[in-house]
């Protein structure tokens, strides 16, 4: 009561902050007059005098007022568009990286314009994100406008483009690209072997458009790169053989929750059978070293006592092929993850096919947080308030419409099953059609958009798609009446440019358009539809006076469609169900009501809908039912919108914590992550790393002899024969250390200095016969390539131990701080083994043939996967069916061209796990593509 009190006199926070903003608002309103006076060469040149100015020592803050007021009034100059004073509070918020968040139709597009401008006057660069490449195209030549009038370079980031393409647009001042394509080429570059061949140049300043789709909804899925992995065929066939003799009291089985897992006794019998075979490392199964056996004895169980033959998997051609439990359909194709499918093919002795191993992932939120400064917009951000804050540090604010909100939201109608929901919807629609009034229908997925389209085809509905450039002349009667009967378009967030044009005729008198949530977002929906749409795809290749004529017919006639749809009510937003979140109910709601618009939202549920069932419709069933509530009869009281509220306030809750759980885990191999990219980046802009090799040999020395050799021991103590066997094993040396321990007073110390000595003087021997260059080079490359490989390994080993970390909390310890010990002891182990691995390759190396100075090492062949967390797709598959040649790397890329197995140069780039082409049957990393 107080509360509402205190709002009352003194305002909300949110409205204390946009009162902060005024006076600046006030001070680019008082420069404009001033501004109008200037030729466009003295505007285009105030960016120069503030770059100066920024040179000098001033701030980006000090110049905030003087470059709105530019960046203004280049918008009119260019655009035809004057920023509004709430854009500009909009564009302030943005530069002080924070969500600004601003009801669709009030130009986020264009206020970001003013943060990118300011931002990029510091030469630093600036990314714009967008959700996909329709929206990064469309905006970078829309607003390039204004940024190139006033002397700054714009470049977009777009599936398809090489590296070379790639580089420039990120060496312009302003680069536009979707989230999957900056987090991409931040993961390939971290898998270059030259500084000059990456791409991106930092991450000063980002502005995400629609943040709350790319820093919440997609946070769920990591992006991955994954290539093939090393055969591994006979491993799985091994563990394969061991699970047919396991006893049932070996193993237990829970069908329910679908986990199997091996007892104290079965445990006890594969680790004697790993024993016997020599695959198992120290004394345990669940030693940390055995992380990935553990992982292919689960898979291997999995596979013989939860999988069944003809019922979940048949096999057909020596293929196995997963079937659909719901559909009972055959899937060829899909395959399942995490080592789990070649594992029935084992079962089923089946030739293996390959597994991917992840090469590099990151999340979205360990990218995002990355730059120095964030920025986001979108429609609704408020009710994921605490999730910006907490993980991005993003405070959001709303920002003021331009004109009053006139929208009519009225409360939901709940019937009692989806068939008397879907009745009244149609229903419904046939009653807008007739009296011309736009209606969007929004479903939560593309399956319930064709059931509702499937009803209306079943009552004499015509689908239209727009696809035609005369579709819309032929929708309408010749008087302009109404759009005729019985027609509606449908559209479902999966071909981008195509669902723009529909979504942005959706405002015309009478237009029945149905839409996934998420469809058609990044589009405005004007009243009487979008003019500058329809002539971009109705007029292609006329010109003249003849396109004159007719873009002002299209001009005229979408104004006078305008007056019929106003008159009829605006648009009419139409909900088919609640979603799990409020956010995207509010994004739907908001497609109406544009720029004080008329306009009406209401949703229609079920007790059959998934967020009813959560909290018990059977209850609400036989309540309605006592209460006399009679078939078509729809309850509507604003009780039920607060317990639905209430509702998906739980469900956002639990969404939030399974993202900041994730999130937790990802963060603990984002510092390793770091650590390892950092020092990549060291390593290839030092040209010498011999200082470098050289204290690994020395690290690796002291940690074989202290080893075999313990503190304080005496020589008789000492273990000679295991430190000569391992110094000949390791370092290719055979050192009398025998005769050593012999000699008298002889210390620990004396032994050490000996070895260091002796591998000091091979390296430099060969050195001195290969020459300093050469030798400099392959120790690049060696050091490159074994950081590379290890850490492939290392992302598999911290993958399985997340899989089987969660069994610690049965025994009372907490899975997160387990996993944080165990993965730091992974990472010890893994710098270990690159002190092993280095230094063991260049004591043996022999250099065949010195490189030209021009060939590139080359990258593994690589694949992108991004799962949509909407669809369950893959949004990478097309993308992968048509690699850009940033993506395309060895094995595999050169597949179709004919090679001469006595010619190399027929050969082209050969990947370094594929069989080398001259026929030897070895890899070629151990045939032609060695360097010794």
């Amino acid at each position: 009561m107080l509360g509402a009190v205190a709002r009352k006199l003194f305002g909300t926070a949110n409205d204390r902050r946009i009162r902060g903003y005024q006076p600046r608002v006030d001070a680019i309103n008082a420069l404009e007059p001033e501004l109008a006076k200037l030729t466009d060469e003295q505007l285009r040149a105030r960016t120069d005098e503030f770059k100066k100015q920024l040179e000098e020592g001033k701030t980006l803050d000090d110049i905030l007022v003087p470059a709105f007021a530019t960046v203004r009034e280049a918008g009119k100059r260019t655009l035809g568009q004057r920023h509004f004073d709430v854009q500009l509070i909009g564009g302030m918020i943005l530069h002080e990286g924070g969500i600004a968040e601003m009801k669709t139709g009030e130009g986020k597009t264009l206020v970001a314009t003013l943060a990118v401008y300011l931002n990029a006057l510091n030469g630093k660069g600036v990314h714009v994100v967008t959700v996909n490449d329709y929206l990064a195209k469309r905006d970078s030549e829309w607003m390039a406008q204004i940024y190139g009038f006033l002397g700054l370079t714009t470049g977009v980031i777009v599936h398809g483009l090489d590296d070379e393409e790639r580089k420039a647009a990120y060496a312009c001042d302003i680069t536009y690209g979707t989230n999957n394509e900056l987090g991409f080429d931040y993961l390939r570059d971290n898998m270059k072997y030259r500084l000059e061949d990456m791409v991106q140049r930092g991450h000063v300043y980002a502005i995400v458009d629609e943040v709350d789709s790319i820093l919440i909804d997609e946070a769920r899925t990591p992006l991955i790169i994954s290539g093939p992995l090393d055969d591994r065929s006979d491993f799985y066939n091994t563990i394969d053989a061991y699970i047919p003799r396991l006893d049932k009291s070996d193993y237990d089985v829970d069908e329910k929750q679908r986990t199997v897992n091996l007892t104290e006794a079965g445990m006890e019998k594969m680790e004697q059978w790993l024993r016997a075979d020599d695959l198992l490392k120290g004394d345990s199964l669940y030693d940390i070293e055995n992380v990935s056996t553990v992982h292919h004895v689960n898979q291997g169980l999995r596979a013989h006592k939860l999988f069944q033959r003809d019922k979940d998997y048949i096999v057909r051609n020596g293929e196995v092929v997963i079937i659909d439990e719901f559909t009972g359909r055959m899937m060829p194709g899909r395959r399942y993850s995490e080592g789990l499918h070649q594992a029935l093919e084992a079962k089923e002795h089946q030739p293996i096919q390959p597994e991917n191993q992840t090469l590099a992932s990151i999340t979205f939120q360990n990218y995002f947080r990355m730059y120095d400064k964030l920025g986001g917009m979108t429609g609704t951000a408020l009710t994921e308030a605490d999730e910006f804050y907490d993980i991005y540090k993003l405070n959001v604010v709303e920002v003021p419409t331009n004109r009053p909100m006139q929208r009519d939201d009225q409360d939901d109608e709940v019937y009692r099953t989806n068939g008397e929901k879907y009745r009244s919807i149609v229903a419904l629609l046939d009653d807008c059609k007739k009296r011309g009034q736009p209606v969007l229908v929004g479903t939560t997925s593309i399956e319930k958009s064709e059931q509702l389209a499937e009803m209306l085809r079943k009552e004499g509905w015509e689908q239209h798609d727009f696809a035609d450039p005369n579709a819309f002349a032929k929708l309408y009667t010749g008087d302009e009446g109404a759009a005729k009967a019985k027609v509606f378009a449908i559209l479902n967030a999966r071909y981008h440019e195509q669902e723009a044009y529909i979504v942005s005729q959706a405002g015309v008198p009478g237009a029945i358009t149905i839409a996934t949530n998420m469809a058609g977002r990044g589009t405005d929906i004007q009243l009487g539809g979008n003019a500058d749409m329809r002539i971009r795809q109705e007029l292609q290749g006329v010109e003249g006076e003849e396109r004159e004529k007719r873009v002002q017919d299209i001009r005229d006639q979408v104004s006078r469609l305008k007056e019929k749809s106003l008159a009829a009510g605006g648009l009419f937003v139409l909900g088919t169900e609640r979603h799990e979140s409020r956010r995207i109910d509010n994004q739907l709601r908001g497609r109406s009501g544009r720029q004080g618009d008329p306009g009406r939202s209401k949703f229609f549920l079920s007790l059959e809908d998934d967020l009813m069932r959560i909290f018990g419709s059977d209850k609400l069933d036989s309540m309605l039912t006592k209460l006399g509530l009679k078939e078509g009869e729809a309850i509507i009281h604003p009780w039920i919108n607060k317990a639905l509220e209430k509702a998906q306030q739980k469900v956002e809750a639990r969404n939030f914590d399974l993202r900041k759980n994730i999130l937790k885990y990802d963060d603990v191999a984002n510092d390793q992550r770091k650590v390892i990219f950092d020092q990549r980046i060291d390593m290839m802009k030092d040209n010498d790393v011999a200082e470098t090799v050289t204290d690994m040999r020395h690290a690796l020395i002291d940690d074989l002899v202290s080893k075999h050799i313990p503190e304080n021991a005496y020589p008789e103590q000492w273990d000679v024969n295991g430190l000569h066997e391992a110094v000949q094993h390791i370092l290719n040396l055979d050192l009398p250390i025998q005769d050593w321990a012999k000699e008298e007073g002889i210390a620990d110390e004396e032994v050490r200095e000996r070895i260091i000595k002796r591998a000091d003087e091979v390296m430099a021997a060969k050195s001195a016969q290969y020459g300093p260059e050469v030798m400099r080079y392959v120790e690049k490359s060696v050091l490159l390539q074994t950081l590379d490989h290890l850490w492939r390994e290392h992302l598999i080993m911290l993958e399985h131990l997340r899989q089987v970390i969660g069994l610690r909390g049965y025994g009372q310890r907490d899975p997160l701080n387990e996993y944080k010990s165990e993965a730091f002891q992974l990472f010890e182990a893994m710098i270990a083994n690159m002190r092993e691995g280095v230094t063991g390759q260049l004591m043996r190396v022999e250099v065949v043939q010195a490189p030209p100075e021009d060939e590139q090492q080359q990258l593994p062949y690589m694949e992108a996967h991004k799962v949509d967390p909407f669809t369950g797709e893959d949004e990478m598959s097309y993308a992968n069916a048509t690699l850009s040649p940033a993506m395309a790397g060895g094995a595999g890329a050169q597949q179709a061209v004919e090679r001469d197995p006595k010619n190399p140069a027929t050969w082209g780039k050969v990947g370094r796990n594929e069989a080398c082409p001259c026929g030897s049957g070895k890899k070629y990393k151990h045939c032609h593509g060695r360097f010794g």
